[in-house]
Parts: C-alpha cells; sequence; structure tokens
C-alpha cells in the first residue's frame, strides 16, 4: 500500500491556468494590451514570485491609482474563481484510492488559502490528508515536511513516491530522502544534473498510472 506524496500546484491543480485566465480579464479590465501578458505570466514565475512584490509591480507598470494592498488582494482571490478541479484527476485519484495507494498532499503556501482552495474545489475528497508548509513549520525540498505527511497518515516514509512539477521543491526532495519521484514536465526539457527524477510525464493522471503500473 504505497504513499503518494503529490504537490498541489500545477500538479493537482492547474494553477497556471486559473492564473492566465484571471491575468486575461484583469488586464482587459484596466485597459491594458493583452500583449502584456506573457509580462504577467513571466513575473508571476509560477507563483513563486511573493505576493506583495508582484502587486508594487502591477501597479507600478499600469500606473494604478489604488493601494497595493487592493492589488494584493485581487492577486490572492481572483485567480482562485477560475480553479477547479479537473473531474478526470478526481477519477484517476479514486482508483488509485480504490487500488490501494494513499495520496497525500504535500504543499508549500499560506494555511488558508491553501485550506480553502482544496476543500473548495473538493480535492480533499479524494485524497487521505494534506500539509502545508506554514502550518507544518518547514516547506519543500526539505525532508521533514515529507516526514509530516507520512505521520499524518500513519505510514511509512520508505516506499513512497513523490509526484510534482518542481524540479527543485518536489524531485529534489524525493532524491534527499532517497525516494522515487515522478516529474510533470509541463513541457520542459530536465536540466538539473545533481538528481533525476524517476519517471517522466506530462500530466498527474500519467503519474499516478506510472506508479500503478511499477506496483
Amino acid at each position: 500500500m504505497p504513499l503518494v506524496l503529490i504537490a498541489l500546484d500545477d500538479t493537482l491543480l492547474d494553477r497556471s491556468g486559473a492564473f492566465r485566465l484571471w491575468a486575461k480579464g484583469f488586464l482587459d479590465e484596466i485597459g491594458a494590451p493583452q500583449d502584456d501578458l506573457d509580462w504577467l505570466l513571466s513575473v508571476d514565475a509560477d507563483g513563486l514570485t511573493p505576493r506583495w512584490d508582484l502587486a508594487d509591480l502591477i501597479r507600478d507598470r499600469y500606473q494604478l491609482n489604488v493601494p497595493s494592498i487592493d492589488v494584493l488582494d485581487e492577486l490572492r482571490e481572483g485567480p482562485l474563481a477560475f480553479e477547479r478541479l479537473d473531474p478526470l484527476v478526481g477519477c484517476a485519484l479514486q482508483i488509485a484510492g480504490d487500488a490501494g495507494l494513499v495520496p497525500v498532499v504535500v504543499t508549500n503556501g499560506q494555511s488558508e488559502i491553501q485550506d480553502s482552495r482544496i476543500r473548495r474545489t473538493g480535492l480533499d475528497r479524494y485524497i487521505a490528508d494534506w500539509v502545508i508548509s506554514e502550518r507544518a513549520g518547514v516547506s519543500k525540498p526539505n525532508p521533514r515536511i515529507f516526514a509530516l505527511a507520512a505521520q499524518r497518515v500513519r505510514m511509512r516514509l520508505g516506499g513512497a513516491w513523490v509526484v510534482g512539477d518542481s524540479p527543485e521543491a518536489d524531485i529534489g526532495g524525493a532524491a534527499a530522502m532517497g525516494l522515487p519521484s515522478v516529474w510533470l514536465h509541463r513541457g520542459r526539457d530536465w536540466v538539473d544534473n545533481r538528481f533525476a527524477p524517476t519517471k517522466v510525464v506530462g500530466n498527474v493522471i500519467q503519474g499516478i498510472s506510472a506508479i500503478m503500473a511499477a506496483q
């Protein structure tokens, strides 16, 4: 009964797709050209840019006559309106659970926001539990957060799989623990010479299938 430690953003939930949809509407709302979409996606950096910094960048670029806190609130809440759990992902998780896999979400981020996303999209119905870095006091790729996830479901960390799209946070974390991993390439090439994923796939459904096939 293998434990599967799965990332949230751009793995189980299409965070980038939701941000893109929000960004298009936001640019229309402020009268900015859609050509700026690439700039906005670039400075967002898949959500890695601190939200305060991104709010300031947007406010300065478009000379918005509003406080940065208002832009920050829009950045936090706006994309959530476009975020949905792909029914096929839910189905894959259900099949995995029925086959004996134990999926646990391990994600970096703010507890209130990540909790809300997991519950609001209905993802909580398909996973055994979840661990969020802010609440855990430790972030990926630190092995401690993965160990906490295993403890949450009273399972051993040995033999677990790590699934995610981040080379450093997910695959690097797995490598540090000597665990097998599945990397979601999202159209990218693997370029890190320090470690490598066990398997490379295009999406989390393929990742779950690969783990099931390996059992």
